[in-house]
């Protein structure tokens, strides 16, 4: 009778413990979930208020806004393609030139670098990834595009594209499709769309080496050993073991990297020319969606400040694109792993 119960009086203190742990974790999970929406809810809600603040716009232009280059305030005639198209090629440029060193410096860091060296490397790089922007675009401003405009520009103009200085196209502009207009240029200073691309692929270097190099260690020791036991190279280890078995994450940094440089305001802005003319020429100076809104938002009225409204929504639908793209990306090299 006695045990029976002691074992009622000590279940009593377990139920209610049960109970109360149970009631705790109700709460953690509400608390998570909220977390979760709290972000989500501000993602939705950024993205209707410029949706709707760009209403205005979008009624008046329609499906031509996407693709007029018009871009004259004294007669509110807008359109998107100029700084759509500015946003895209800096971008694209930055990840073409970005994504090969970044390759490189994680690799060195993680493979080749010897011990003592590897630390500082790696701090320099967070270093460089804890910059602001602003300092960037007034080493592009005042260092970069001088000495760009000076001593690669001239050369690129005269080689490579199709208004040579001295009249005599190249043969290379002559017998390559589109490099002559994609390297011709009358204009005499730095700042240009190739100018941009080479900035923001400093700014984003950083990022895409930093999470290569993370990712790259967790490559098991005894993959690539076995690699080398069997003759391999550190060039074919790199290529065969390491990317492979890290590709998913590789491809995830990349993409990173992308969205860093779509968003990417003040430093366009100083290196870009900001000019609303569209050309193929990417030695031409242009305008981005960040550097458009930045320089005309505090003084547009009207129909202006609902263009730039709508052009902030269209930096979302990029952005959520290029995300998808990755995501797509990511599961089709899930599903060849899982293969």
């Amino acid at each position: 009778m006695q045990a029976t119960v002691g074992a009622i009086a000590s279940s009593v203190p377990q139920e209610e413990r049960a109970r109360r742990d149970a009631r705790h974790d109700r709460l953690f999970g509400w608390l998570l979930k909220g977390c979760a929406l709290l972000v989500l809810a501000c993602l939705l809600g950024a993205a209707g208020a410029t949706l709707w603040g760009g209403r205005h716009a979008f009624g008046t232009f329609g499906w031509h806004f996407l693709v007029s280059d018009a871009w004259d305030p004294s007669t509110d005639t807008y359109g998107a393609l100029v700084p759509v198209y500015g946003t895209i090629a800096t971008s694209f440029i930055a990840l073409l030139l970005a994504v090969p060193v970044s390759f490189g410096i994680a690799l060195y860091l993680s493979e080749v670098a010897p011990p003592w060296l590897r630390t500082p490397v790696a701090s320099a790089i967070e270093l460089l990834a804890g910059i602001p922007s602003i300092i960037y675009g007034m080493w592009g401003l005042f260092i970069f595009a001088p000495f760009f405009s000076d001593h690669v520009k001239p050369w690129m103009t005269n080689y490579l594209g199709d208004k040579p200085d001295d009249g005599k196209l190249s043969w290379v502009a002559q017998h390559v499709p589109f490099v002559g207009k994609l390297f011709g240029s009358d204009y005499p200073f730095g700042a240009s769309i190739l100018t941009a691309g080479i900035v923001l692929a400093v700014m984003i270097i950083p990022f895409i080496s930093s999470v290569m190099r993370e990712v790259f260690q967790t490559v098991p020791t005894r993959l690539k050993e076995s690699a080398y036991a069997l003759g391999s190279s550190t060039w074919e280890v790199s290529w065969d073991i390491v990317l492979p078995y890290t590709r998913s994450a590789v491809i995830g940094g990349i993409f990173l990297g992308l969205g860093r440089a779509l968003g990417e305001t003040m430093a366009v802005t100083f290196v870009l020319g900001n000019a609303m003319k569209l050309s193929p020429s990417i030695l031409d100076p242009g305008a981005s969606i960040a550097s458009t809104i930045a320089n005309q938002f505090s003084e547009a009225a009207g129909l202006q400040k609902s263009t730039l409204m709508a052009l902030a929504f269209l930096l979302f639908v990029v952005t959520f694109i290029v995300l998808l793209i990755a995501r797509w990306m990511l599961r089709q090299l899930a599903h060849k792993e899982g293969r």
